[in-house]
């Protein structure tokens, strides 16, 4: 990635997540990184181009951090993995700045399916999902599926409440919803599921 592109994204990732997607206009990303008109349109030739390099920069760094919290947990007991991907969301709903999921504001600003923003949205929250499944088959539980669905709602929740009120017992409660996931893994959900549908 070449300097000026990297510049550019940065000014605009820090932009579009903490004023909007919409409200931000490629003149002021312009001026907050530092380049031309021309730079910018040679690495990016619309503002969509833009907004996608964004959300797939949040994907990376989110990927990574997943990434991290299995390293960290590798040899504990099961369910740590999960624990450790919770508690780098909980960390990042404390964080300074924290203003809300990017990929659910992003959705909000950009709700026609069709559109590459909102397909971007989707491509990140199904891989999440996926991941989620993933751990928690590994954790032990008999119906991974609508389990980790179930994260992802606890979670699309905290980071939205979040930005709204004190982040700890949001954090507090998430984290909590986290662990009856995991200590209730072994009730036999996957019959249930079955006979439901």
């Amino acid at each position: 990635m070449s300097e000026a592109r990297a510049r550019l994204l940065a000014s605009a990732s820090r932009l579009f997540y903490g004023e909007g997607l919409h409200s931000v206009g490629i003149d002021r990303v312009i001026a907050e990184a530092g380049v031309t008109r021309a730079t910018l349109y040679r690495h990016f030739p619309s503002k969509d181009d833009l907004l996608v390099a964004y959300l797939t920069e949040a994907d990376r760094a989110i990927r990574a951090q997943v990434a991290a919290a299995r390293s960290a947990a590798e040899g504990g007991p099961p369910g740590d993995v999960v624990r450790a991907v919770a508690a780098t969301i909980a960390d990042g709903i404390r964080s300074p700045g924290f203003r809300g999921c990017a990929f659910l504001n992003a959705a909000a600003e950009y709700p026609d399916p069709a559109h590459p923003v909102h397909r971007a949205v989707l491509a990140h929250r199904q891989w999440f999902l996926e991941t989620v499944t993933e751990l928690l088959a590994a954790a032990g539980e008999s119906a991974p599926e609508p389990a980790a669905r179930h994260f992802v709602m606890l979670r699309d929740g905290a980071m939205a409440a979040g930005c709204l009120t004190d982040p700890a017992p949001v954090c507090e409660t998430f984290l909590l919803g986290v662990e009856g996931l995991l200590k209730y893994r072994d009730v036999p959900v996957a019959a249930e599921v079955k006979r439901r549908k």
